[in-house]
């Protein structure tokens, strides 16, 4: 696929770097192993608080000062949180790689944590869940989803955290928060673009070299109960037709059967000529929106299948259409004609996410920090080239079952 070099500094700092002079451009990305599955009952939302922290202020810099240096550059930056991590990105000419290294090392340990940075945090991550939850019916309905399905596991609550814990993390928990986690013996950088290595580690030895390493917490294994009967929960919300997503649960990204079901997903709902997509869209004209995806989880997580449906058809017709194609999955294996088509479609995505220094670099990150090792990204690929209708089959009979599916249905609320 493309050349990737992963070395370790003495501090613990794990650095992956994905030459590529094709254009004086770098990607560069710091991954955090921590994410909202690291946080703790009554203190949700930590995880995703820092990502917005980490744009505030240091001892050296002002609030949105960083922003403003890198857009000078002609550059962006931005930062993501989930599940299983936290991850920073800056995007710039490769003669700025200096001046990104240095913001990065300076915000990794001199982040000023007070009242009114906190404050300030605070009340956009509230607005946030306010527009992005609250006020948006996919939002609630993913949230809903996922309260539902997991009972005991972290993943049992939302990234961006309940909204009482937002308003109520406190400065002591916070500052622990920072001294546990961000530091380089938890982190993975990731470059890629225009610099050699012998550039690259002379920078790091600059920037990073004296950054020391910190006591790691361990990370606390939670298992999830199987689950062993169908879990539905149905709300009224100002929707034009019933919305619903049906899930069930899977293995972890790290197993064999995760490729498989990421195929499904594609023979399902890949395109206009996929499966469930022809039958429920374009034949039966049940849905104006049919969607299917597996989550990139550490651990067991699940697969969903997102319908809208159209003015006058429930949710509950499209449950049985979607009944009526996964056991047609198991009862026979999949056409040769169909397992080709559905190849080509996985591997023209898998090229295309791939085709730029920000996807390569987040695609890399990932892997690395979720799995604890980037070639499983090379590992999933070779997975998905060699799926055999038989693996289809066998994968639909193991996971797509009433008895480990959740449903969550949003009704109009015509009444009030």
């Amino acid at each position: 696929m493309f050349d990737v070099r992963r070395f370790v500094l003495p501090s613990g700092l794990r650095v992956l770097h994905a030459p590529d002079h094709a254009a004086p451009l770098v990607s560069f990305q710091t991954w955090f192993q921590v994410g909202s599955r690291d946080e703790q009952p009554g203190k949700t939302g930590m995880a995703h608080l820092f990502e917005h922290l980490m744009f505030n202020q240091t001892e050296s810099m002002q609030p949105g000062e960083m922003d403003r240096l890198i857009e000078q550059t002609g550059g962006d930056t931005n930062a993501a949180t989930w599940v299983d991590w936290t991850y920073y990105r800056s995007t710039v000419p490769a003669r700025d790689l200096d001046l990104v290294m240095r913001l990065e090392a300076d915000r990794m340990q001199h982040l000023v944590l007070e009242d009114e940075q906190l404050e300030s945090e605070r009340d956009v991550v509230t607005n946030e869940r306010l527009e992005r939850v609250e006020d948006d019916v996919e939002g609630f309905m993913d949230e809903e989803l996922f309260r539902t399905a997991f009972t005991t596991h972290p993943y049992h609550w939302p990234t961006i955290g309940w909204m009482d814990d937002i308003r109520g993390l406190a400065k002591p928990d916070i500052h622990e928060f920072y001294a546990a986690y961000y530091a380089p013996n938890n982190a993975t950088i990731v470059v890629a673009g225009d610099v050699t290595e012998d550039e690259l580690r002379r920078l790091l030895d600059r920037h990073y070299g004296r950054i020391p390493r910190t006591e790691m917490v361990t990370r606390t294994e939670i298992v999830e109960p199987p689950q062993t009967s169908e879990r539905r929960r149905v709300f009224a919300k100002p929707v034009p037709a019933d919305r619903a997503v049906f899930a069930y649960k899977t293995p972890g990204q790290a197993h064999p059967d995760w490729a498989v079901l990421e195929f499904i997903c594609t023979l399902l709902a890949g395109g206009p000529s996929a499966g469930l997509y022809r039958r429920l869209h374009i034949e039966l004209e049940l849905c104006t929106a049919v969607s299917a995806s597996v989550v990139p989880f550490r651990d067991p997580g699940l697969l969903q299948i997102w319908v809208n449906m159209m003015r006058g058809h429930t949710a509950d017709e499209a449950r049985q259409v979607i009944d009526d194609t996964i056991d047609a999955l198991k009862a026979a294996p999949v056409s040769e004609a169909e397992m080709a088509k559905a190849k080509n479609t996985v591997e023209t995505d898998l090229w295309l996410e791939l085709s730029t220094l920000d996807s390569r670099a987040e695609a890399l990150g990932h892997y690395e920090t979720t799995l604890g090792d980037f070639s499983g990204l090379f590992d999933t690929a070779r997975r998905l080239a060699e799926i055999t209708a038989d693996d289809v089959t066998r994968v639909a009979r193991k996971y797509l079952n009433v008895d480990q599916r959740t449903q969550i249905v949003c009704e109009p609320n015509l009444g009030e």
